[in-house]
């Protein structure tokens, strides 16, 4: 079941997309399981994973994550897979209902925030997320810089 990603006991952080706190406003995150190949999963355990150009796409009662690049195993063999390949995300049917109301909404999407493993399960932080307007790049970049110069008056 896709819990908020804020609940968490142990796990272990594979990779973030930091392009996407960059670049979207994020509503929502929930974590979801993602169906990988063997070999896939010795190459995120590896941290060989590019989310950047990821997102979530609903088609047919599922949700598949695409543009999400796995490196091929090194030492893997004719079960590498496509690097490139659309992996299926492990949803309940209530909870793909849910988030397909939810991007019916104009602009929003899904997109990969972080691989992790909790346990031995491979997970995906899932955002619900709204494009940023250059405007509010430059207003995040301001308040950054404002947060770091208070910062450094107070360590004097």
């Amino acid at each position: 079941m896709a819990q908020p990603a804020s609940e968490g006991t142990s796990e272990r952080v594979v990779t973030t997309n930091r392009k996407a706190r960059h670049d979207y406003h994020v509503l929502e995150s929930l974590e979801v399981g993602i169906a990988l190949t063997g070999t896939e999963v010795k190459s995120v355990r590896q941290a060989a994973v590019t989310l950047t150009e990821g997102f979530g796409q609903l088609r047919n009662g599922e949700i598949w994550l695409v543009g999400v690049h796995i490196s091929p195993y090194q030492q893997g063999s004719y079960a590498n897979v496509d690097p490139m390949r659309e992996r299926r995300l492990l949803l309940h049917r209530r909870e793909i209902r849910k988030l397909a109301s939810k991007l019916t909404d104009r602009g929003t999407t899904l997109i990969p925030l972080k691989i992790y493993f909790k346990g031995n399960k491979a997970k995906v932080q899932l955002g619900i997320c709204r494009g940023k307007r250059d405007y509010d790049r430059r207003a995040d970049i301001k308040e950054r810089d404002a947060e770091r110069d208070l910062r450094r008056i107070h360590r004097r």
